[in-house]
């Protein structure tokens, strides 16, 4: 039996107008995917190329200019639609006086788990991301790697089907990096559907099943990993062509 579409795209455009209803920036221009159960999908793309645009016509806060965007055959905006939904930022916005635990707790009673349950979930997700022992110290004290970890864990804190990872990696150092990657390839290999977006390809390749590669708007690319070739980078020179010309010089940084 095929598996059930998570994210479901359809000619999605998205046009930015100005304080005349203007047209000024044309972000998003024609995209469809389709995400199945179960799956790793990477967003590849340099800075500006429409990926955070997309992912915020999937978390419902943009409405698309054009075509349809469904989340289990939901409304984005749909409350069932983000009951299943864990989304983590591409910055980790957490208060620096509360505690790791009081952090998992709070995003809990937000997520409308019971005290009891939020506590359960609080010290298993800690013990998850091996912030066990620090979960009574203070988050303004906590590096950017555990930070990041816990920033994951809230996302986590509510049981979602889907999770959305914006740049997961961004700002981290290489120890840190490998930390997160690790995690979710955890959280993946439990069945859980990750949509992410990156513009390293050192993310794609650890982590991905399948990639769409994204510029100015467009889908330039898209496979599953193991078919694009032992190297993403010289997947993209031959299907692309020149880098400068696509912006793809960030691709090349790993």
């Amino acid at each position: 039996m095929e598996a059930e579409s998570v994210i479901e795209l359809k000619e999605v455009r998205k046009t930015f107008r100005d304080f005349w209803l203007r047209p000024t920036v044309e972000a998003v221009r024609g995209l469809s995917l389709e995400i199945k159960r179960g799956e790793v999908f990477g967003l590849l793309g340099p800075n500006g190329s429409g990926k955070s645009t997309t992912i915020r016509m999937i978390l419902g806060l943009l409405q698309p200019s054009a075509g349809s965007v469904r989340l289990f055959g939901l409304s984005p905006r749909s409350v069932e639609a983000r009951q299943k939904l864990g989304y983590l930022p591409e910055l980790s916005y957490l208060h620096p006086f509360l505690t790791a635990r009081e952090t998992l707790e709070y995003y809990g009673g937000l997520s409308g788990l019971s005290r009891r349950e939020t506590t359960s979930r609080a010290v298993e997700l800690l013990k998850m991301v091996g912030l066990q022992d620090v979960g009574s110290r203070a988050v303004g004290g906590f590096s950017k790697g555990m930070s990041r970890r816990l920033a994951l864990a809230s996302s986590l804190i509510g049981k979602p089907e889907l999770l959305i990872l914006d740049e997961p990696t961004s700002g981290l150092d290489p120890i840190s990096t490998k930390e997160v990657k690790t995690l979710v390839k955890a959280l993946a290999a439990g069945g859980m559907t990750v949509l992410m977006t990156s513009h390293l390809l050192a993310d794609a390749e650890d982590i991905c099943d399948r990639v769409m590669i994204v510029n100015h708007g467009l889908a330039v690319a898209e496979g599953k990993v193991a078919e694009l070739g032992t190297s993403l980078e010289s997947f993209f020179l031959a299907k692309v062509g020149n880098p400068e010309e696509f912006q793809l010089a960030e691709f090349l940084k790993s």
